[in-house]
């Protein structure tokens, strides 16, 4: 058995490749300029790649592919629709990095709330007067609107609640009584959630055509001026042109965001320039923890598909409905 992987995952993920696989480490985001390394590839792990960068062409020079797999849950790199038709599993890790992600949405909201970056920044040069900015703020009862509940959302809203802050939340597929379980008041009127909240995280999967500009022009417009917003999930929710306008005419306090319109950034972004605003490079995932589960989970499933056993964590599970998995048994998780 062989596996190519885009960039080398870690150690842990490694190891249980051992005695069982050849593997190439490609250390390069784009397979086509390997294509001869993918001819007698079994499993394909997608660790680094652009927007879909394992496309369709990719899948049909590799004869031998049985598996694509990534290591976290968003896939937008891999040509789902193009995989399921050949009846190539694609493995993601869903989970996997939960508390990681609502970790870090927590943190840049601290840091944000504390002016922490700028202050850092500014006494280094000096500046001990930084201290009398006036940005600063305590997140003791300010309102925290959370604009969907999904694993990650909850977690949110768990640590903020922990914070003694009231939470709401803006999810159309949790019950009144579904989010009261969680400490949660629901809210059926976004922009009505807008105007009360004082911050603002987005935790929301990207659909295309639905969920793209969730937070746009009319959105920023609806928040205090006072108020932060935070994504950690994806960047085409947040039109970032908008939210650019947005933070220099000074219509909200700041941002913080760990995933971007271009990714990866460039140096004259012009979010990059904004004030107020921490960034960090799409890292939430980026734990020693959630990495080590993220590979490990994602090993697993490939060798297990590989196998020619049905792995339930898939982008897509129609794909166990083509020709090649008929008959086929599930795999023990």
């Amino acid at each position: 058995m062989k596996v190519t992987m885009t960039e080398a995952i870690c150690q842990e993920g490694m190891a249980l490749l051992e005695g069982k696989a050849d593997i190439f480490v490609a250390h390069d985001a784009h397979p086509h300029n390997y294509l001869d390394q993918l001819k007698d590839t079994d499993a394909f792990i997608v660790r680094v790649a652009d927007k879909g960068a394992i496309d369709q062409a990719s899948m049909e020079s590799s004869p031998a592919l049985k598996v694509i797999g990534r290591t976290g849950i968003g896939y937008d790199s891999v040509d789902v629709e193009a995989a399921t038709r050949l009846g190539i599993p694609v493995v993601i890790t869903p989970g996997a990095n939960n508390r990681s992600v609502a970790e870090h949405a927590v943190t840049l909201m601290l840091a944000l709330s504390k002016n922490m970056v700028e202050s850092d920044v500014e006494q280094r040069k000096g500046n001990w007067k930084i201290r009398d900015a006036k940005k600063v703020f305590e997140v003791e009862e300010k309102t925290c609107l959370i604009i969907g509940l999904g694993t990650i959302g909850k977690i949110i809203a768990h640590l903020c609640l922990g914070l003694d802050m009231k939470v709401t939340g803006y999810d159309a597929f949790l019950t009144k009584e579904q989010m009261a379980e969680l400490g949660v008041e629901k809210v059926d009127d976004k922009f009505e959630a807008l105007r009360a909240a004082d911050v603002v995280i987005v935790q929301m999967p990207l659909i295309e055509g639905v969920t793209n500009n969730t937070i746009a022009k009319a959105e920023l417009e609806a928040m205090k001026p006072t108020a932060i917003l935070i994504n950690c999930s994806r960047g085409e929710l947040v039109n970032e042109p908008d939210l650019c306008a947005a933070l220099k005419s000074g219509g909200i306090a700041g941002a913080g965001l760990d995933v971007f319109w271009n990714e990866p950034t460039l140096v004259d972004d012009e979010i990059l320039h904004c004030p107020n605003v921490i960034v960090s490079p799409h890292s939430a995932a980026q734990t020693r923890e959630a990495v080590i589960k993220m590979a490990s989970m994602c090993v697993r499933g490939c060798l297990a598909v590989a196998d020619g056993k049905k792995w339930p964590y898939v982008a897509d599970k129609a794909v166990y409905d083509h020709p090649k998995w008929a008959g086929a048994e599930w795999a023990e998780v």
